[in-house]
């Protein structure tokens, strides 16, 4: 998930008082620095994102942890209890913790704190669960906050607008924000990069042509990272001459392989939660391999129904 990844602290970078606002649910927030954020370039690694604010007269950590999906090894509550704790030991400010869920099934679970009762000595601590699909898009899209923008296609749509014409209101709202060429490109990019993670493919590709945006997707620092964090990856395995043909064909060619990658994580969350399946099992490399996306939609709906490992992996051999 090294990308959405990016994506989100790129975005925390640029706009730290939408951000704020928004986790904290107030406007009276001064941003005085952010701290310890990723370096955009491709050598960045997952950190937390601090940014220190000024609320009620008084400075705090303002702290946002973005999730795909949900976290089994260690679990959300154990992983945020040691964010927070490091955070307060170097720091020494009160601390506001949010995790903020991207896609729609993820952090059902989370319960929002963690707690230690052993021996008499009892540890709480608490973080907000923030579920993108439970907030209102609409008054985020008309509010014309900028770093958040980019995340409205994954929020909850109006009632009654359709998934896909809710995703190109978003789309055209970004296009059309009189703001400069280079920083709408970023929105734009950011939002056809996050919006793999609910859409399918051949949508989002449409409405990238119905829009016209091609020419400014191409234009974007964003997704010119992008590329290059992806040339990087793809020379570490040895496979750079595919991924630089795959870049000469366009984005829409980078579209569809979102699709097939996401799809593959999906198989092997629902696994790993659901089984225990480790990613170094011989079936996450055959899993990977498969190149129809088709198939590996069916093997997703097969991972969620299926009693055990035995039975989807006979599934897998006579879908071969």
């Amino acid at each position: 998930m090294a990308e959405f990844d990016t994506i989100s602290k790129h975005l925390i970078q640029k706009y730290p008082d939408d951000f704020a606002s928004f986790t904290l649910g107030r406007g009276d927030v001064e941003v005085l620095a952010v701290i310890d954020t990723e370096q955009f370039t491709v050598e960045a690694r997952q950190t937390d994102s601090l940014i220190r604010v000024r609320m009620d007269y008084e400075e705090v950590l303002v702290h946002n942890e973005f999730q795909t999906t949900d976290s089994t090894n260690p679990p959300m509550p154990r992983r945020m209890a040691g964010y927070i704790g490091r955070a307060i030991e170097h720091h020494g400010l009160p601390i506001y913790s949010s995790v903020i869920y991207l896609r729609p099934n993820a952090g059902q679970r989370d319960p929002g704190f963690y707690v230690q009762e052993h021996l008499d000595y009892e540890i709480t601590i608490r973080y907000r669960v923030i579920r993108l699909i439970e907030i209102e898009g609409q008054p985020i899209l008309s509010a014309g906050h900028s770093g958040l923008i980019p995340f409205t296609p994954l929020m909850k749509p109006p009632e009654g607008i359709a998934s896909d014409a809710w995703l190109q209101q978003c789309i055209h709202t970004a296009r059309t924000r009189p703001i400069a060429r280079s920083s709408r490109a970023d929105y734009l990019a950011g939002m056809v990069a996050l919006s793999e993670l609910v859409y399918e493919s051949e949508t989002i590709s449409n409405i990238i042509l119905k829009e016209g945006i091609m020419d400014l997707l191409r234009e974007s620092s964003l997704f010119q990272h992008l590329t290059q964090q992806s040339r990087e990856e793809a020379r570490e395995q040895g496979l750079e001459e595919g991924i630089e043909q795959g870049i000469e064909q366009g984005i829409e060619q980078g579209i569809e392989q979102g699709g097939r990658k996401r799809a593959i994580e999906d198989i092997l969350d629902v696994l790993e939660i659901r089984f225990d399946l480790p990613a170094s099992h011989p079936l996450s490399a055959r899993i990977s391999a498969i190149e129809d996306l088709q198939r590996l939609k069916q093997l997703h709906r097969a991972a969620i129904q299926v009693s055990n490992l035995d039975e989807f992996e006979r599934m897998l051999d006579s879908t071969t």
